[in-house]
């Protein structure tokens, strides 16, 4: 079983950065491909991104490519999400998510197993 607790969140201006986290519990964490993924209201939930276990592989939303960056800290049991030159667009709740696959890197939600509770970001333009 893994817990996940997404922090880091919070209102910004456009154009600028936030570094969201996203802290895990059980031993094997560096076994699980991480995923970010954000929801708006009224939206249905999107890929922002994922790592691969060992963060030597990582996949991006077509909305983010260029502006966002995952990396994760194994011996922290952290995976972090840098979001630069935000957009009101960015706007959502981003939630963190593992996969009990340690091969996949996938980009739908269904591939994931864990879920944090969530972090709202909020851009203002």
């Amino acid at each position: 079983q893994v817990q996940l607790v997404e922090s880091g969140g919070g209102l910004v201006q456009a154009g600028g950065s936030l570094r969201l986290s996203c802290a895990a519990s059980g031993r094997t964490f560096s076994n699980y491909p991480m995923g970010w993924f954000r929801q708006a209201p009224g939206l249905e939930r999107e890929f922002v991104g994922n790592i691969a276990s060992s963060g030597s592989s990582t996949y991006y939303g077509d909305s983010v490519k260029g502006r966002f960056t995952i990396s994760r800290d194994n011996a922290k049991k952290t995976v972090y999400l840098q979001m630069n030159n935000l957009k009101p667009e960015d706007t959502a709740v981003y939630y963190c998510a593992a996969s009990r696959s340690p091969l996949l890197l996938g980009r739908e939600a269904y591939q994931y197993n864990y879920w944090g509770q969530g972090t709202q970001v909020t851009v203002s333009s």
